[in-house]
């Protein structure tokens, strides 16, 4: 049987193809799956897909119609498939549960320090041989207060980072972690959080009670020199709430590896093209802004066990196994 992949980055391909090898074909494509790329994969009784790929119902309904049953996604969230659809058309639906933790959590705390330390403005400057230091100043985070909205493996492993700068340790989340409860950290309420917070990190997943998180009100509830990271999804924050406060002159800085627009823009080449996003426009012209295009996974580390655990959802669907990743089981 031969799988079809798509949106799969060039880093991305030879890893899938090791691991798919000595079981089955595989196809990679490095197309996203849309309502018009979807007629591609007619006659592929599986297909992969990346995060950024939309499978609402015309997508699911064309990929149903083409003979594709399994849906094997290579992410951990899955907000982009609509679970009820895929469940009617009888299409079995599996993710990637968990993948190195420390992937994500490091590069949370690349964009704090960078947006503290103003390293990409530095970096631009001595390029032009422009050496001053003026408006490059940033602050210890040692003996500040971070605060960890989410701490799962993601949010622990993050936490166990700003343990170790020496930072003052808040959460928020439905459960408390005893980890992180050993390293210190006192679990308050979301505004308590927020208002005591000198660097907010985000680690949630994207439900429709965790939609704007972050809204206009608790946007205003933050320090006005706090630092702000979203690693997690770019629903969880109002990004037209964040460009009002942004416009006003708050924050610190704001390190987002993701935007709630982001699909059919992040992971393209889209530098020849008018931008008609106002908002991402607008975003990325603050100096202390800094916008990567949702990467914090893409480690070797990451991206290996993704895939390894894409390839042994596909053998366990055609083995008729069900686990722990499947979210629509084989009817």
């Amino acid at each position: 049987m031969e799988i079809l992949a798509f949106g799969v980055q060039a880093d991305e391909r030879p890893l899938i193809e090791r691991a798919f090898a000595g079981h089955h074909d595989v196809h990679c494509l490095d197309v996203f799956l849309t309502e018009d790329t979807a007629p591609i994969a007619r006659g592929h009784g599986i297909v992969s897909t990346s995060v950024n790929c939309g499978l609402g119902d015309g997508v699911l309904r064309t990929l149903a119609a083409g003979g594709t049953r399994m849906i094997a996604q290579r992410s951990t969230g899955f907000n982009n498939v609509d679970l009820p659809v895929a469940e009617r058309l009888g299409m079995t639906v599996a993710r990637v549960s968990s993948y190195s933790p420390y992937s994500v959590a490091e590069f949370a705390w690349t964009l704090a320090m960078a947006v503290n330390r103003r390293v990409v403005r530095a970096s631009t400057r001595t390029r032009d041989f422009d050496f001053r230091l003026d408006g490059l100043m940033g602050r210890d985070l040692h003996g500040r207060t971070v605060g960890v909205l989410g701490t799962g493996k993601i949010g622990e492993a993050f936490t166990r980072i700003a343990h170790g700068f020496g930072m003052r340790l808040l959460g928020w989340d439905v459960a408390e972690d005893p980890a992180c409860r050993d390293l210190g950290m006192a679990y308050v309420a979301k505004e308590e959080l927020l208002a005591e917070a000198d660097l907010v990190s985000l680690h949630v997943p994207l439900m429709p009670e965790t939609q704007h998180l972050l809204d206009a009100a608790a946007l205003k509830a933050m320090k006005d020199d706090a630092i702000l990271v979203n690693s997690s999804r770019g629903g969880l924050v109002d990004t037209a709430a964040l460009v009002a406060e942004l416009r006003e002159g708050r924050f610190t800085g704001v390190g987002l590896d993701v935007y709630e627009a982001e699909a059919g823009l992040f992971f393209l080449d889209k530098s020849l093209e008018a931008i008609a996003d106002d908002t991402l426009a607008r975003l990325v012209t603050f100096p202390n802004v800094l916008v990567t295009s949702h990467q914090a996974y893409y480690t070797e580390d990451a991206v290996g066990q993704i895939v390894g655990t894409t390839v042994r959802n596909v053998l366990d669907y055609l083995a008729g196994r069900r686990s722990e990743n499947v979210l629509v089981p084989r009817s």
